[in-house]
This record gives structure tokens, C-alpha cells and sequence, in this order.
């Protein structure tokens, strides 16, 4: 999380009855950048039990009394099997941002955010048909996108994240760099008022921005901001798996 985070989990819980077993649930999913996490039942009451802070214990009673997913943000180290989720709370909740550690085990599934072409309806008319031709093509280079930040949110939710002129946020899969430059020129012809931002995903996990990678395959910075579960690091050379340049 960009701003500084509201730390819930601040005092171990009493004891919670037992999860799921392992085996009904996906527990050997690999975790991603901008990946959604549902919380079982045992998860929530985690959660709210550790949670210290009535405000923020607010948004995430309503959340949980609603189902709604937290996201999987950066990686730190737990000492056991915790995951770092986090929460961009909407204007109800002062915008907060909430990061929780949970077991593994107390998260029932994990999912991804909206697809792009679910956002016209928020769109101002003028600038759905080219948003949905967008998408199309997105769709036609095979690299279907998904919405994230305030308006991924706001679909989700249907609460008040969004706010005059929020960017657009997109991440796209690419299967290696040809497929990222395609798809970066794509996103840099879109001139219909709303800023479009956010990353590439790479298949070994790392993820660019768009932006950022049609600077450095244009050779106009020498390096490029590569970000990964538990981090960050500037790549100078290819970060991709060799075989993704063939």
C-alpha cells in the first residue's frame, strides 16, 4: 500500500474453532501482484477479534458482513504462514488503508479483480464505445485486462472510491516482451480524457508499468522499475525467463 497502513492485527486473538483442511480449498495457488483473497468465516472472526481500532474495525465488519475480498499486497516476512492483505477503505471509511497478516489456511479463495470491459457503466458516455473497442483489442493481442484501484474497487464494492479524475487502472497479462509491446502501444493511444495507469504481468511473476516499459524499449532510460511480491528492484536487462524472448 502506497500511504501509510492501519495495522489491525495487533494483539493475538483468543482462540478461533479450526479451519477447513487443506484440501478443500486452493492452497497451492501461487499468490500474485493485485490478486484478491476471501476470507473464510474462521478468517473474519480472526480478523475482527485482533482488530483494536473502531473505525477501521468498522469497514472491515462491513466487509466481511458483505463478502468482500481483500487484496494481496507485498510480501514481508511473517514467521509463519501469514499472508499481507490489505484494504484501500472508501470515503465512508476516511480512504484508510488497512494491512492484515492471515493464515493461509483462513483464506477460503483467491480471485482477480474485474475485467476492463465491466467498466463502462461508470464511464462518461462519450468515452464508453472507445473504452469497449479498447478492450477488444486488448482482447485480440490475447491479453485480456483487468480494473484495479479506485474504480476495480468501486465496481466490487459499489462504495465511494472513486474520486474526480481517478486514474484508470489496468493490469494485463503478457506472455513476454513482444505481446508487452503490442499492448503498451495499444494503451498509449487511448486519448479519451481519463488517464489510464498500471502494469504489465509478467508470466514469472514481475510486473511493469506500462509506461515505463515503452520508455525503456524505446532506450530512453537505461533502467526499469520491476516490482514483485516481496519487492522492488530496477532491472537493467531482460528480468523475463530466456525462453519468452523466442
Amino acid at each position: 500500500m502506497a500511504d501509510q497502513a492501519t495495522q489491525c492485527v495487533t494483539r493475538p486473538p483468543p482462540p478461533l474453532p479450526s479451519p477447513l483442511p487443506r484440501g478443500e480449498r486452493e492452497q497451492e495457488q501461487p499468490l500474485r501482484r493485485h490478486q484478491l483473497a476471501l476470507l473464510t468465516d474462521a478468517g473474519w472472526q480472526r480478523v475482527l477479534a485482533g482488530c483494536w481500532d473502531d473505525e477501521a474495525r468498522d469497514c472491515l465488519a462491513h466487509w466481511a458482513g458483505h463478502g468482500l475480498p481483500l487484496v494481496v499486497t507485498r510480501q514481508r516476512p511473517q514467521g509463519d504462514d501469514s499472508v499481507s492483505l490489505g484494504l484501500p477503505a472508501p470515503g465512508r471509511w476516511q480512504r484508510r488503508r488497512i494491512a492484515l497478516a492471515v493464515p493461509r489456511d483462513h483464506i477460503a479463495r483467491l480471485d482477480a479483480f474485474p475485467l476492463a470491459c465491466r467498466l463502462s457503466p461508470l464511464l462518461p458516455a462519450p468515452q464508453r464505445q472507445p473504452w469497449r473497442a479498447l478492450c477488444g483489442g486488448l482482447s485480440a493481442f490475447g491479453s485480456p485486462a483487468h480494473v484495479y484501484g479506485s474504480h476495480g474497487w468501486q465496481l466490487l464494492t459499489g462504495l465511494d472510491h472513486l474520486r474526480a479524475g481517478s486514474d484508470i487502472d489496468l493490469c494485463i497479462a503478457v506472455d513476454g516482451p513482444a505481446q508487452a509491446d503490442a499492448v503498451a502501444v495499444l494503451l498509449q493511444s487511448w486519448s479519451y480524457g481519463l488517464r489510464l495507469d498500471g502494469e504489465l504481468m509478467f508470466p514469472c511473476g514481475s510486473a511493469v508499468a506500462w509506461q515505463e516499459w515503452l520508455a525503456w524499449r524505446a532506450r530512453r532510460t537505461p533502467s526499469v522499475l520491476v516490482k514483485r511480491l516481496d519487492g522492488v528492484a530496477l532491472a537493467h536487462a531482460p528480468f523475463w525467463p530466456l525462453a519468452e524472448t523466442v
